[in-house]
């Protein structure tokens, strides 16, 4: 789960994937909040499973040319530092050996959907993002619109394919019916902390 690729300035998706994808597609924007929250004894398990983001990955990613990529392979190595406390998890990313993001999870809804706060290292402003969590697959959704109020749909989906490996990929649509693919990933983690 790259989830850099949440960020647009890192390009890693998946927490693991994800910051290499991000980084080539525009900030997330935040999805409204549902009013229900989940109850505390269901809150554990989503931030259970955000845990298995920790440790040391290693990350091929494939881009194909489109209005929000370009044709690319690219392999790196991403650590996530975690630590947790109650209702939170943070994740401090560590990409080919740099420190990159810090992302700040909590998880409280009932409908499985979480909240990502990112933090560059740069210093530039922090984003927010949200993720659902739905059994092995996992979805950071977000929307940007042009000067003319025309909506863009992106989401990275992150596939757990066994307990130490993330098939990903991210598309773009403009009506969450039809997706196209600009990238395609493969995760596989190589130490747990």
């Amino acid at each position: 789960m790259n989830l850099l690729r949440i960020i647009p300035a890192l390009t890693a998706f998946a927490f693991l994937g994800i910051s290499t994808l991000q980084a080539q597609s525009p900030a997330p924007a935040a999805v409204p909040q549902a009013a229900d929250t989940q109850t505390a004894s269901a809150q554990p398990s989503d931030l259970d499973a955000i845990w298995r983001y920790a440790g040391g990955w290693r990350i091929q990613t494939e881009s194909v040319d489109s209005p929000y990529s370009k044709a690319a392979r690219h392999t790196s190595v991403l650590r996530n530092d975690c630590w947790r406390s109650e209702g939170y998890i943070a994740c401090r990313q560590i990409v080919d050996g740099v420190s990159k993001i810090l992302i700040v999870f909590t998880c409280g809804r009932s409908d499985h959907y979480c909240t990502s706060y990112q933090i560059p290292s740069d210093g530039s402003p922090a984003s927010s993002g949200t993720m659902h969590i739905e059994g092995d697959t996992w979805t950071f959704p977000w929307q940007t619109s042009d000067k003319e109020g025309k909506i863009t749909y992106f989401r990275v989906v992150n596939v757990w394919s066994g307990p130490t490996t993330i098939d990903f990929r991210q598309e773009y649509s403009t009506d969450q019916v039809h997706w196209t693919k600009t990238s395609t990933g493969h995760e596989f983690k190589t130490t747990s902390k």
